[in-house]
C-alpha cells in the first residue's frame, strides 16, 4: 500500500488512558480507590466511550470534557468513592496522561521516512493538548484533530472526513491506528488502511469494516509501510 499519511487515535492508543486511576492510587492515603482502582478505570473508560456513541446518535454534542467528567462521576457512584477532592485529583491527571513507551520512537520513525502524521481524536482540543505536552510528542505530528470542529464523536463519517480536509488525502492514502476495535472498523468501512491495536486481545467487534492488521503494540506500524 501507498501511503503518505498516519493518523492516531489518542486515548488508549497513543495515551495510556489507566494511568490517571493507577498512579493515583499508588500514593499514600489512597486506600480507598487502590481497593476498586482497576475496575474503576475500566468503568470510567466504559461510559465515557458510550455516553460519546449516545450523545452521536441523539444529536445533543457536548465537549469530550464533560462526557469524561461524566463518565467518572458513573464510575465513581458505582464504586462508592464520593470525595470531591479524589474527583478533582483524578481529573487532573487525565490531562496529564502518558504516552505508552513505543510512542515516541514509533513518531520519530514514521516522521523519518517522511510521512505525515496526526491525531485524529474524540477528546477537546484543550485535553489533546494537555496529553501531547506531557507525553512530549507534539514535534512528530502535523496536526491535533478534534471532533469539536464537527461537533459529533466517532465513528460518524464526518470525523473522518477531517483527515481529507486537513491534509488534501484520498483514503486509499491513509493509514489509520486505534486501540478501539469499533473506531478501526468504523475507519475501514470509510475507506481508510487500519490498523488495531488489540492491546487486551478482544475478539473482532461484529461491524460493517475490519480492520487489515490486528497489533499488540504500535511498534511494527513503521514495517506495514
Amino acid at each position: 500500500m501507498v501511503i503518505s499519511t498516519c493518523i492516531f487515535d489518542a486515548y488508549g492508543t497513543l495515551f495510556d488512558v489507566s494511568a490517571a486511576a493507577r498512579s493515583l492510587a499508588a500514593q499514600p492515603g489512597q486506600e480507598a480507590l487502590a481497593a476498586v482502582q482497576g475496575p474503576l478505570a475500566e468503568d470510567w473508560r466504559r461510559k465515557q466511550l458510550e455516553y460519546s456513541w449516545l450523545r452521536a446518535i441523539t444529536g445533543e454534542h457536548l465537549p469530550f470534557w464533560q462526557v469524561t467528567q461524566d463518565g467518572l462521576d458513573w464510575a465513581m457512584a458505582r464504586h462508592g468513592l464520593t470525595d470531591p477532592v479524589l474527583r478533582e485529583d483524578l481529573l487532573a491527571l487525565y490531562w496529564q496522561l502518558a504516552a505508552y513507551p513505543e510512542v515516541p520512537e514509533l513518531l520519530a520513525r514514521l516522521k523519518a521516512q517522511g510521512l505525515a502524521c496526526a491525531i485524529l481524536s474524540n477528546g477537546s482540543p484543550d485535553m489533546l493538548g494537555g496529553a501531547v505536552e506531557s507525553a512530549g510528542v507534539g514535534l512528530y505530528l502535523d496536526a491535533v484533530l478534534s471532533v469539536e470542529e464537527v461537533g459529533v464523536f466517532k465513528p460518524a463519517r464526518a470525523v473522518y472526513d477531517m483527515v481529507g480536509a486537513r491534509f488534501g488525502t484520498d483514503p486509499s492514502e491513509v493509514l489509520f491506528v486505534s486501540s478501539n476495535g469499533w473506531d478501526a472498523a468504523g475507519a475501514a468501512a470509510y475507506g481508510f488502511h487500519t490498523a488495531w491495536v488489540n492491546r487486551a486481545g478482544l475478539p473482532m467487534d461484529r461491524l460493517p469494516g475490519t480492520p487489515e492488521h490486528v497489533l499488540t503494540d504500535l511498534s511494527s506500524i513503521p514495517e506495514l509501510l
